[in-house]
């Protein structure tokens, strides 16, 4: 028969054995998986900003340079055939064709494609996502990689450490009574109880003893490890609601821009197909229909000169051409060019007409125009127009703007659902406000709801 010291020892260490595998599987795996979903999903986000970024005129080569610079990740852009646009890490001229890459041909079928493989180029073991995108109406594929960083040698360390401690606790265990023995039995199941908690979604978050200090410092550790898990549960949650707000956001833009566009787009091809299949057409209205078709040209342009100007003002790029000019003439000279489009509507403009500040004449102009023209989509009444010396107010008695949106509504893309303030495409607020600070002036909004808005500029 065994002594009890043994039969403790023997029991305690296969405790110790069980308790160790636990920890070091919930560990393990928790870490493995939320390292690897957390990183995937950061580099789909990462590559849904880089195609924001490219258009017929991007450097692409600078792009995968200032992409590795900035964020640390190896950008590859391949056309459709898998040919090489650009590359962050090795000159694109010696690489091989991409096209039969495994996450090449995932991202054609799928949402996206991912694997992690081993490198030749960087001689590396590399965690790469693509993407399909088609930019000015061309299929490419965007690529990001980051390196696979092993996270086991961590894994094993920490299980070290708890073996460490459990075993000294067993060590300890050695040398107590029976009636001790029952109650580390005792304190040890609540631990293991506390333990499988962890792995159910209603856990436990707080476990304390005080049978012994090893138990107490061993409960202590066990719930603060609980309470990272808990903290990192909620940031995950956090950024997956993040990533999902930005997705919403990037399919309302798109789905904006596809709006503005798919009109005047249908109907150039429209008035354009008719004209080619009937060449003898009567005159008059092939001139009607070359007219349809240099009006939604326009537009498109105009559509096409907003979101570049957007852009430039976003990245700090806008020149700023100032001139000494008549403020009261060019808000009449804005109003006159609205009254084309709003004919039964009428914008009273009151202060000094020989007032002259030093504008920048056609920035100018759309920050007027912007201001007048929503003051006339969102009222019904007259629009006035207040000048002095030292401001510019356009006043509407309109629906008005609620709280939450003035404090989003020069965001860029901001739209409001309700009553579609600004434009469709959430630009408007955006130029005049970025158009009025590169200019050093002030904009103020100042709204109720179904009482109407007075925009400010302060000189």
């Amino acid at each position: 028969m065994k002594k009890f010291h043994q039969i403790v020892l023997e029991k305690f260490l296969a405790l110790f054995l069980a308790l160790f595998l636990i920890v070091g599987a919930i560990v393990y795996y928790w870490v493995y998986e939320f390292y690897l979903n957390s990183s995937r999903e950061a580099l789909i986000q990462d590559t849904e900003l880089v195609s924001f970024s490219i258009n017929k005129n991007t450097n692409l080569d600078e792009l995968a340079k200032k992409v590795k610079k900035q964020l640390h990740l190896r950008l590859t852009i391949i056309d459709e055939d898998g040919n090489i646009l650009a590359e962050s890490d090795k000159d694109k001229h010696t690489m091989d064709n991409h096209k039969y890459r495994t996450e090449i041909m995932q991202a054609n079928k799928e949402k996206y494609g991912y694997i992690i493989r081993h490198s030749h180029t960087v001689g590396k073991d590399l965690q790469y996502v693509a993407r399909k995108y088609t930019i000015d109406g061309k299929i490419i594929y965007v690529r990001l990689a980051r390196e696979a960083k092993g996270i086991r040698a961590e894994i094993i360390n920490l299980g070290l450490k708890i073996a460490l401690v459990l075993l000294l606790f067993f060590i300890t265990v050695l040398y107590m009574s029976y009636k001790i023995n029952v109650q580390i039995q005792h304190e040890t199941k609540r631990i293991v109880d506390f333990l499988k908690s962890l792995t159910k979604k209603k856990k436990n978050t707080y476990i304390k003893s005080d049978f012994s200090q090893e138990f107490s410092h061993i409960t202590n550790l066990l719930t603060k490890v609980s309470q990272i898990l808990v903290k990192k549960e909620k940031q995950k949650t956090k950024y997956t609601q993040k990533l999902q707000k930005l997705n919403e956001q990037k399919d309302d833009i798109i789905s904006a821009i596809s709006h503005e566009f798919k009109n005047p787009i249908a109907v150039v091809n429209g008035y354009s197909q008719t004209l080619l299949d009937d060449e003898n057409i009567n005159p008059s209205i092939r001139k009607k229909f070359l007219t349809k078709i240099y009006t939604n040209g326009a537009k498109l342009s105009e559509l096409i000169d907003t979101l570049r100007l957007s852009i430039k003002l976003d990245g700090g790029h806008q020149a700023l051409n100032t001139r000494e000019v008549n403020l009261y003439n060019l808000v009449l000279e804005c109003a006159q060019n609205l009254g084309l489009h709003y004919r039964n509507r009428k914008v009273i403009i009151n202060g000094d007409k020989e007032l002259k500040i030093n504008v920048d004449p056609t920035l100018f102009s759309i920050v007027i125009t912007n201001l007048i023209e929503n003051a006339f989509k969102y009222s019904e009444d007259e629009v006035v127009v207040n000048i002095n010396k030292n401001s510019l107010e356009v006043v509407d008695t309109g629906i008005g703007i609620s709280e939450k949106d003035l404090q989003n509504i020069t965001s860029k893309f901001y739209r409001v659902h309700n009553n579609r303030w600004n434009n469709s495409l959430g630009l408007g607020l955006f130029l005049v406000n970025n158009i009025i600070n590169l200019h050093n002036f002030k904009l103020i909004i100042k709204s109720k709801i179904n009482k109407g808005s007075n925009f400010i500029i302060e000189f």
